[in-house]
């Protein structure tokens, strides 16, 4: 036959039920609250017992005609309440059937599959592309001519994960693999021209960023990279080499000299 709207779906409709053992008492406590007896059929050890012999104390409490004995069976069916255990189709459960918010725990994993759409964060959500640091310096460092020098970055204004060293070795060593943002500017403190100057970042001990510039009265040089790093055991640092004939300063307040990196992408 034809329907009006969804067809209706087959399945079993179990009828609630109760079953109390062990009681020495003259009454029973319901599971489920009913507002009158005509709600529910009483049996005692397997026998229906007359409604007239039964009086609804409370909504959950139906007192016997007699005291029960620790060998009884009582047993109560819930005429007006069903459970159903009716799956729904697949490709049946809409929006509009969801109601509040779904426990992260439901969800088969923390990780969201995204196709191309868009994804607005509401309240207070936000995306952090951490790890990240900002590094900088107190005073200045003495650069050697000639020599290729390690920056020692002294001072942190971020270092979300603790990645930094600031007191040793001046390197970052990412607690998380990923791709990773990796840049520096410097400025040396000096008003002559000499052109054999570079910045250079190192992944490990190898170079994997050189940038040459010339200084012309305190000009500056920045750059940046995006580089892969597992995590665990590559680090990166920052060196600079200048050619003025002899030592010069390296101004590393955060306005002028600094190094700065966050994570973009998982690895």
């Amino acid at each position: 036959m034809g329907y009006v709207g969804v067809p209706p779906q087959s399945g079993f409709i179990t009828t609630a039920k109760q079953r109390v053992t062990s009681s020495t008492n003259n009454y029973v406590d319901l599971d489920h609250s009913i507002s009158s007896l005509a709600d529910v059929i009483v049996w005692v050890n397997f026998v229906k017992q007359d409604s007239t012999n039964l009086s609804l104390t409370t909504s959950t409490r139906i007192t016997l005609g007699g005291t029960l004995v620790s060998s009884d069976i009582v047993e109560i069916a819930y005429l007006g309440k069903a459970v159903a255990t009716q799956t729904p189709d697949t490709g049946t459960v809409t929006n509009d059937m969801l109601a509040g918010s779904i426990a992260n725990s439901k969800l088969a994993n923390s990780s969201i599959t995204l196709n191309g759409s868009a994804v607005s964060l509401g309240g207070s959500a936000s995306v952090n592309n951490t790890p990240a640091f900002f590094v900088s310096g107190s005073g200045t460092q003495s650069i050697p001519n000639t020599t290729v020098t390690k920056i020692q970055f002294n001072s942190e204004s971020l270092d979300t994960d603790n990645a930094f060293d600031s007191s040793t070795n001046y390197r970052f060593t990412p607690q998380v693999a990923g791709f990773y943002v990796i840049g520096m500017n410097v400025r040396l403190n000096s008003s002559a021209d000499f052109d054999q100057n570079f910045i250079q970042i190192n992944k490990n001990s190898s170079i994997i960023f050189q940038s040459y510039y010339g200084n012309t009265y305190y000009n500056g040089h920045s750059g940046q990279l995006i580089i892969q790093l597992n995590g665990s055991s590559d680090y990166i640092e920052f060196y600079i080499h200048q050619n003025s004939g002899g030592a010069v300063d390296l101004p590393r307040a955060s306005t002028e000299t600094f190094a700065y990196g966050y994570r973009v992408l998982g690895a």
